[in-house]
């Protein structure tokens, strides 16, 4: 996946399989049809691109399927431009994993990411059909 990427592909550690163990790693500028762009990931792997422009991220964004996770980083008036006009699972801005790591905010995806959303009682409500 990291190889087939086309990307600069920069470890923040040592693998060890004796450990299960994979460290954060950046990749810059992958392929956009690579896998690691088509594919949910599922893994500490995160891939970054540089655009020129809002519109060229919003763009990009929306010429694929509906991301799982979308973040983004830069300033808050860029961010809020580009989840106004684009969708996703979920988003954070200038930060990672935090949508996810909050019990207490619902976490799932739209469209080919899953339809609905779990943890705390959104889960319960989606779940249960309360």
């Amino acid at each position: 996946l990291l190889k087939a990427s086309g990307g600069e592909v920069l470890a923040l550690g040592t693998p060890s399989r004796a450990d299960r163990f994979i460290p954060p790693t950046l990749v810059r500028g992958p392929a956009p049809d690579s896998a690691l762009m088509t594919e949910e990931i599922f893994g500490p792997l995160l891939p970054i691109l540089r655009m020129d422009s809002l519109d060229a991220i919003v763009e990009r964004i929306n010429a694929d399927e509906k991301p799982l996770a979308l973040y983004i980083f830069g300033p808050e008036a860029a961010a809020s431009e580009i989840i106004r006009r684009t969708s996703s699972g979920g988003v954070c801005v200038n930060d990672t994993i935090f949508q996810v790591a909050n019990p207490d905010l619902p976490f799932g995806g739209v469209g080919g990411s899953g339809m609905g959303h779990y943890h705390g009682k959104f889960g319960f409500d989606e779940m249960s059909h309360v």
